[in-house]
């Protein structure tokens, strides 16, 4: 943690303050943040200030004093609750602009964090509470050059182990041996381990037909489709490497046993393969526009083509997400569907762009990419773009 990065950074967002502040070991964005072991159990409340500017202050409980002791700043303790809030008080001195993690209305779900009772505490003080969501972004969700090598690493096997799985359906077929969603999941997860990439212990997305029309379809041993041909299908596949530090990558590609997939099938493919390059268009330019660019407006950029084509209703989810050492991480999502995400994308930032059509008990499709924001702002695409449907024969 460097306190002189984190003041300048909160002098640049004119707050006054970030109060971070944890119990039994619930925010683990602050662990991260501060460079504290998550692992160690905390039984007792601590709050870490760091003002815009002066010392930071850790106020710990008498029980476990020693808690935040690998922190810079001023050490206070209390033990009742009234001295807590006494300290609290204290610590946080006149009415300010304070940071916490906190969002209003719930937009930002991955940092409403801080339970309301400490808001109310803190509100009581008189203190104005902002989200840190930018904040979090800035010192949790950036991703540095050797984060985004593993990136690509994991992304030059997953895209070779997706390439394995397409033909493991065609051995399948050729052989006349019955091959299901559940199986090729398993093979998928197999050569995850084989490959040293770690997929968090979540099983692949195998759906065929009708079944991919739940976005987070998981496929089970019972009541698991067969692989035949006529079938439309779609793989979802994400790990990262099995080392610290790594960062996931997540895509999903479509595809349809045979020759001639169905005129429909062809139609939304092509609809959300135009809506994906729109949004990573929007991107681009508004980078070599030097404008800013909003995770809402990505999403809005890509949600337009769907809509436009009269499919608007069955694209059900937000365009993306953010990626860092979680498949779903804490920086900025493609979103203005289930959440406005009003924070700006920035150099370091890795998220996809999954749009995805979804036609209830027909068939589904979704195409997914990971970009990544250089620091000279230019928009990375890792590894192949899917075009076309895949094609699997016998």
């Amino acid at each position: 943690m460097d306190v002189k990065k984190i003041q300048s950074a909160l002098k640049e967002k004119r707050v006054d303050g970030w109060l971070l502040c944890d119990f039994h070991n619930r925010d683990h964005l602050a662990y991260r943040i501060l460079g504290l072991d998550f692992k160690k159990n905390t039984s007792r409340r601590w709050f870490y200030f760091i003002p815009t500017q002066g010392e930071p202050i850790r106020l710990v409980s008498g029980v476990e004093p020693a808690r935040l002791d690998s922190l810079p700043g001023e050490k206070r303790t209390y033990r009742a609750w009234g001295e807590l809030h006494a300290a609290l008080k204290k610590m946080l001195g006149e009415p300010k602009r304070i940071a916490m993690q906190y969002s209003p209305l719930n937009n930002i779900p991955y940092v409403a964090i801080v339970d309301a009772g400490t808001i109310e505490i803190i509100r009581g003080f008189g203190h104005d509470i902002v989200s840190s969501a930018d904040l979090v972004q800035q010192f949790e969700a950036i991703i540095d050059r050797k984060g985004y090598e593993s990136h690509l690493k994991a992304g030059e096997k997953v895209q070779r182990i997706k390439n394995e799985a397409f033909a493991e359906i065609g051995k399948a077929l050729a052989k006349k041996q019955q091959l299901t969603e559940y199986e090729l999941a398993r093979f998928i997860m197999k050569r995850f381990d084989e490959e040293g990439l770690d997929c968090g212990g979540e099983s692949p997305i195998v759906g065929i037909d009708d079944h991919p029309a739940d976005p987070h379809f998981e496929p089970k041993k019972e009541g698991s489709y067969v692989f035949k041909k006529g079938n439309t299908f779609l793989i979802d596949l994400w790990a990262k490497l099995k080392e610290p530090g790594s960062i996931y990558y997540d895509i999903t590609w479509s595809g349809f046993v045979g020759d001639e997939p169905p005129e429909k099938y062809l139609e939304i493919f092509h609809v959300v393969r135009d809506a994906r390059i729109a949004a990573v268009n929007f991107v681009r330019k508004r980078f070599a526009d030097k404008k800013p660019c909003f995770g809402w407006e990505v999403d809005d950029a890509c949600r337009k083509v769907v809509v436009d084509a009269g499919y608007g209703d069955y694209f059900v989810h937000r365009t993306g997400h953010s990626i860092g050492e979680e498949v779903h991480g804490n920086g900025v999502n493609i979103d203005n569907l289930e959440t406005k995400d009003e924070r700006q994308l920035v150099p370091g930032i890795c998220f996809s762009v999954e749009p995805g059509i979804y036609l209830d008990g027909e068939m589904a499709v979704r195409t997914e990419i990971d970009c990544f924001i250089t620091l000279d702002g230019e928009v990375v695409v890792a590894g192949e773009e899917q075009m076309e449907l895949v094609r699997v024969h016998a």
